[in-house]
């Protein structure tokens, strides 16, 4: 099967916020490929400009790109206006996904449940806002992720100082209330919902350093949940990757509440695929190999 892929081209590093991270995935993502037999090659696109896929000879690339410039539709667009197959969501799906805002607007217009929200700018009267979404607030900027510029807000006199730091990342930021429960994350792999994982971060505190560079989060997968209690979150997860247009693969992260509700936090339409990461916990649940995780997200490359 490796063989068939034709010359891969594995695209990490990029210029992002996040270029740490997609570093880190792609090379293991590369190695993996490597090891199983496929003629992969690595490509940052922070160092050669993406027209040399085309010049090479790709035939098909891995995305392990991560925030902007790799995860939201402008990679994926101009591969398609070179016609090379890509893994992982099209166009359209990734720039809705890496928006968080947008993509609230769809789940509620579609009905899926997702924690209450505000748009925040020099303007916004805090106290307002506070009162409006109760304390704690998670501020964070709309277009990044792994926890980005993101603040846990306590205090009301916090909220201003929170905007400013998510503000240096991105001139959109969103406020969004905090819903108290067990934090969740949900992999899916084409039209297949993967097990979930149960995260037990230190002091409910699931940040960036403890995202990737700590040991102290505990990660449960198998989550623990009763198998109707899972069947039930895969079910919403799948239908809220449908609703977005996402495909190949992805992440949806929520929150289930101690009365059993569960809210829709974010969709990653290019997880993590490092040692800390989720997506190849849940696979191995599954009974997946790293290594035949990242040949299943390569056979499912393709256009449009």
């Amino acid at each position: 099967m490796s063989k068939g892929f034709g010359k891969v081209a594995v695209l990490f590093g990029g210029d992002s916020a996040e270029r740490e991270v997609s570093l880190m995935s792609g090379r293991a993502v590369l190695a993996a490929l490597q090891g199983a037999g496929v003629d992969a090659h690595a490509f940052d696109p922070a160092e050669r400009d993406l027209h040399i896929l085309k010049e090479e000879g790709f035939d098909r690339v891995f995305i392990a790109l991560h925030g902007r410039g790799g995860e939201d539709g402008t990679v994926q667009g101009a591969l398609e206006l070179m016609g090379i197959p890509y893994t992982g969501s099209g166009v359209m799906a990734s720039a809705l996904a890496m928006d968080k805002w947008r993509t609230k607007l769809v789940w509620l217009a579609s009905g899926l449940p997702t924690p209450r929200y505000a748009i925040l700018d020099a303007h916004t009267d805090w106290d307002a806002v506070a009162a409006e979404l109760g304390l704690p607030i998670f501020v964070k900027p709309v277009h990044e992720g792994s926890s980005m510029g993101a603040t846990k807000v306590t205090a009301p006199g916090q909220l201003k100082a929170a905007w400013e730091l998510a503000a240096r990342y991105d001139s959109l930021v969103i406020a969004e209330e905090f819903i108290a429960g067990e934090e969740l994350t949900a992999p899916f792999l084409e039209d297949r919902a993967l097990p979930l994982v149960r995260i037990v971060a230190p002091e409910g505190n699931y940040d960036y350093q403890h995202k990737y560079f700590t040991d102290d989060t505990r990660y449960d997968c198998p989550s623990g949940l009763a198998a109707d209690v899972e069947a039930t979150l895969q079910a919403l997860v799948m239908k809220s990757a449908r609703v977005l247009g996402c495909r190949g693969w992805g992440r949806a992260d929520l929150i289930l509440t101690a009365e059993g509700r569960p809210y829709l936090l974010e969709m990653n339409t290019a997880p993590g695929m490092t040692g800390h990461s989720l997506v190849p916990m849940s696979a191995r649940v599954a009974g997946l190999s790293f290594e035949a995780l990242c040949l299943k997200i390569l056979e499912g490359a393709r256009l449009g």
